[in-house]
């Protein structure tokens, strides 16, 4: 006899509340959960995946939504089944946390900041376990020690901002296994993860579902985590279920052309392998032929010796006690029409490196030249010359455009900064507009009126405006799903062939590494630990953490899965050394011809 499923979704229609009138938000969606079983739910921004889930919570309520329709069935811890649609508030309080627990996508904001660690863990248990304030801390201890967090009574006291991301989200997940629940809805709960910390993590959710035999419901974005986490796969797409399966089944075998879409624009690790120039990912419906971008052997960027600290002061006079070293002896080339990558994890330095050759950040030592230019020399009017040639794509569009300004006077605002004529700023954006695949009927229009791989789409344009030489592109589409972030990679790399643009390209992501590069250098703690040719670094990675990122990247083949016991990662050490530290100078020793790999300081 088969258990009975612990949540059934059954015909659930949720609609949102506008000035328009009444939008569909999920639509006769239905799927069970059983016991000890991951059911991880699939789709792009907007499909309805997270509304499905927060209204198993009745927190899609608090969002403007209203459950129109259909039934939300929950086996409870003592037996009996309640309909959660109907149920009021009160017993809904009773159920959060204590029954269904719940991971949210960014644990800064799901972590109050004015509380410690402590007091937010130990909430919930006296709450709905009434433990006293010495039992409640002791099984606080007990969880953080579960979701493997180092010196946990220290970490008891502290509050979130003094945590790294990896850290706040073991917290937001050991909050929400604090009580036990039957069910844990896991939303994004890696999106904005480092690959190492995105692996621990989902090891992490892994193990303690098969040892306390919680049922998971899994939403997310990316085919690769599907792989590694699920048993059954529901597919969504703008509100409808358009699949179902077992995620062997999914993956081996899809049904609807949006699931072979989905996994056509996965970029796979290996899937370059044997090939020395990126090229751009085929997408279903776009049989276009391959085309390498072999690049120049002309140097554009020389970087020699970076150095860039930021100050930390303390006691009344705010005076400098420490520094963080950010970025420390940095040195490589970039060819004209090539992509360079920085690879590394959050805090190894590589943004940093990335602004300071703009000079965005000012770099305490090193050599910059650009084309021929050195721009550690450059002050004021000539320096802003210098920047029409080097330009910048940031991680967050929609942070980097102004919600007031429209779309159109955003892209010519280099240009009038420099002086470019009207009737040749509108020509001109138009011709951009049209060479990012936007159509003219967005000049008009702001930000809040476009998906994120459109406004992306808007900031690639506003870095074209002045032709550029450089373009830093600084996580770029680490934000977006997974087919709109294939077509900007495509966008990008079709620019590149075309114009000859050269990428210092910024990312956390080896397998849209892998796909864009021709060069890549992998940096730890503010050093280049490994660089050379793409074919190189990945075919042939001989640093230890080098190896630890490969090892860590979740493949999107289910018979591929990650096991906890191989992912043995060292903690990293702080940047932050007093001010009369002196560090080492980088030595590499040449394993292949351009391959380098760091033997000093390497901390690894």
């Amino acid at each position: 006899m088969l258990a009975q499923p612990i949540a059934r979704i059954e015909n659930l229609r949720v609609e949102f509340e506008t000035r328009d009138g009444p939008v569909v938000g999920v639509e006769d969606i239905s799927f069970d959960v059983n016991p000890g079983e991951t059911v991880c739910v699939v789709g792009e921004s907007g499909s309805g995946k997270s509304v499905s889930s927060l209204s198993l919570m009745r927190l899609v309520e608090f969002g403007g939504g209203q459950i129109a329709g259909g039934r939300l069935l929950f086996d409870r811890k003592e037996g009996g089944t309640v309909d959660l649609a109907d149920a009021d508030q009160s017993l809904m309080r009773t159920i959060r946390g204590n029954e269904i627990g719940m991971i949210f996508q960014e644990p800064m904001t799901a972590l109050n900041p004015v509380f410690t660690v402590g007091r937010q863990l130990t909430e919930g248990l006296r709450l709905h376990r009434s433990l006293g304030h010495e039992a409640a801390r002791e099984r606080a201890l007990e969880l953080l020690r579960e979701v493997r967090i180092p010196e946990p009574e220290r970490r008891l006291k502290q509050y979130p901002h003094e945590l790294s991301g990896g850290m706040r989200q073991r917290v937001v997940i050991a909050m929400a296994l604090a009580c036990r629940p039957r069910l844990l809805i896991a939303d994004e709960p890696t999106t904005a993860l480092d690959v190492t910390i995105q692996a621990e993590i989902l090891a992490l959710i892994d193990r303690l579902k098969r040892e306390t035999g919680t049922a998971v419901v899994f939403i997310t974005h990316d085919m690769a985590v599907v792989a590694q986490m699920a048993d059954r796969v529901v597919v969504m797409y703008r509100g409808l279920k358009v699949e179902e399966g077992p995620v062997e089944e999914i993956f081996e075998n899809p049904g609807h052309d949006y699931t072979r879409a989905l996994l056509a624009a996965v970029p796979r690790l290996g899937e370059m392998r044997g090939k020395s120039t990126p090229e751009p990912m085929r997408l279903v419906g776009e049989e276009h032929e391959a085309v390498p971008i072999p690049g120049s052997d002309e140097v554009l960027l020389e970087v020699e010796g970076l150095v860039t600290r930021f100050p930390v002061t303390g006691g009344f006079l705010r005076r400098t006690v420490a520094n963080v070293h950010a970025v420390e002896d940095v040195s490589f080339t970039l060819n004209k029409g090539r992509t360079l990558s920085l690879v590394g994890e959050s805090g190894c330095g590589k943004s940093s490196a990335g602004r300071s050759i703009l000079r965005l950040i000012e770099p305490m030592a090193g050599r910059i030249v650009l084309d021929g230019v050195d721009i550690m020399a450059l002050q004021g009017p000539a320096l802003r010359r210098a920047r029409a040639d080097m330009q910048m794509v940031f991680q967050d569009p929609f942070a980097s455009l102004n919600p007031q300004m429209c779309l159109a006077d955003q892209v010519a605002e280099p240009m009038r900064n420099f002086n470019v004529l009207a009737a040749k700023r509108r020509a001109r954006v138009a011709q951009l507009f049209d060479r990012v695949g936007l159509p003219l009927s967005f000049l008009r229009r702001y930000p809040h009126e476009l998906s994120g791989g459109q406004r992306q789409r808007v900031a690639i344009a506003r870095a074209l405006a002045l032709n550029p030489k450089l373009i830093v592109a600084d996580e770029a589409v680490s934000a977006l799903d997974v087919s709109v972030q294939a077509q900007v990679l495509n966008l990008m790399m079709e620019l590149q062939a075309e114009l000859g643009l050269s990428y210092l390209f910024i990312s956390h992501d080896m397998a849209v590494v892998e796909r864009v590069s021709h060069d890549v250098a992998v940096m730890y703690l503010g050093r280049i630990v490994e660089k050379g040719p793409r074919a190189a670094v990945f075919e042939n990675p001989q640093h230890p953490y080098t190896q630890a990122l490969m090892k860590a990247v979740p493949i999107a083949d289910p018979k591929q899965r990650k096991l906890e016991k191989d992912l043995q990662f060292k903690p990293i050490p702080s940047p932050i050394h007093s001010v009369d530290y002196a560090p080492g100078q980088s030595e590499y020793a040449e394993i292949d011809p351009d391959h380098f790999v760091l033997t000093s300081e390497s901390g690894y």
